[in-house]
């Protein structure tokens, strides 16, 4: 039975999609723990068991959550002038991103300095939070244009819903993706981080998010109708890409492949995932502050668990149960208690 389609000022859905999408990013830097080929505090054991679920979200765990993040933007716009909404978005994403380069990055490079025997060094860094600095790049130099969009009602958003009601165009939105992919043409197309692929793809899936959430009802029934065949052609796509080109295919195929997977998340999010829950308003509020303060805790506990020579199952456990631990306590016992932390979080 097909859930109703709504247009409700709250998406619980894409509030669970955030969530989920920021804890399988967490679950993949672990994994990079034990690959050869990883940057953070590594494993002298590696895994390619470990790589194979990972390698199946590496090509839409980021752009499905700058497609969310566009989506956000769009719902925020609706309920403030642009001066309102570029001041919140300084306040929730500018700041905690200039606060964790000087004061969170610091604390886990002070950690790899120690396991690796170095000179101690204050470094700050954007790291893992260039996907925050990203996502502050695109309010500005999409912001105002978007902002004229937010209005439902206006010429190019009624094309736009004219052209979903035949749910297959869904397809042509992956043009512009395979495209971009094909011209910048990066060493390896998961890498999105300190280049231009990452940057544009990141820019052109802010913006569609935000067209789609401007579509409302249109695109997420259209979502939800072609959900199982953009899971056959995901799933057909993956496993043409882990049997026929060790992952690393021609970009157009994964730049299909990460748009079909996005497509059938957004439809079987909607079918499932669109309902309230206490679990669901905790986790939607921790989801940034953990995902700012992660690193910290992934290689504090890889500090700890690596030297005790464990079995590699025993080790990658033990690491995903200190880091998460480790962020949920901290996120729960300080930065959502105490008001003067909160903000540096991107809390109220």
């Amino acid at each position: 039975m097909s859930a109703p389609l709504q247009n409700s000022e709250r998406r619980h859905d894409i509030d669970w999609l955030r969530v989920i999408a920021i804890g399988l990013l967490l679950l993949f830097h672990i994994t990079l723990i034990f690959q050869p080929w990883g940057t953070f505090i590594q494993s002298d054991v590696t895994s390619d068991v470990l790589l194979i679920p990972m390698a199946a979200i590496v090509v839409w765990r980021i752009p499905i959550l700058f497609f969310v993040s566009g989506m956000g933007f769009f719902f925020a716009a609706k309920k403030r002038t642009f001066a309102q909404l570029l001041l919140e978005r300084s306040r929730r994403i500018l700041l905690p991103t200039v606060f964790g380069s000087f004061l969170i990055v610091p604390i886990h490079t002070l950690i790899y300095q120690k396991y690796h025997s170095q000179e101690f060094a204050y470094v700050p860094d954007l790291w893992h939070l260039w996907f925050l600095a990203y996502i502050y790049a695109y309010v500005v130099f999409w912001g105002y244009a978007l902002y004229c969009l937010r209005a439902v009602d206006n010429a190019f958003v009624r094309m736009l819903r004219k052209l979903l009601r035949r749910p297959y165009c869904l397809y042509l939105f992956m043009v512009p993706f395979v495209v971009e992919a094909v011209l910048l043409a990066p060493e390896y197309f998961g890498t999105y981080v300190d280049n231009a692929h990452g940057f544009f793809v990141g820019a052109l899936a802010f913006l569609v998010g935000f067209l789609f959430a401007a579509v409302g009802d249109t695109f997420w029934s259209a979502v939800v109708k072609t959900r199982f065949l953009n899971a056959v052609i995901a799933v057909a796509l993956f496993l043409v890409r882990l049997t026929f080109f060790n992952l690393d295919p021609p970009h157009y195929l994964s730049s299909i492949e990460s748009m079909a997977w996005i497509f059938a998340i957004f439809g079987f999010g909607y079918m499932h995932l669109n309902r309230p829950s206490r679990l669901l308003s905790y986790l939607s509020q921790a989801a940034y502050p953990i995902y700012i303060i992660h690193m910290i805790f992934q290689y504090l506990a890889a500090f700890l668990v690596l030297p005790l020579g464990l079995p590699l199952g025993t080790s990658f456990l033990l690491i995903v149960l200190l880091t998460f631990g480790g962020c949920i306590v901290t996120y729960d016992l300080m930065i959502r208690r105490i008001r003067l932390v909160r903000p540096l979080f991107g809390l109220n």
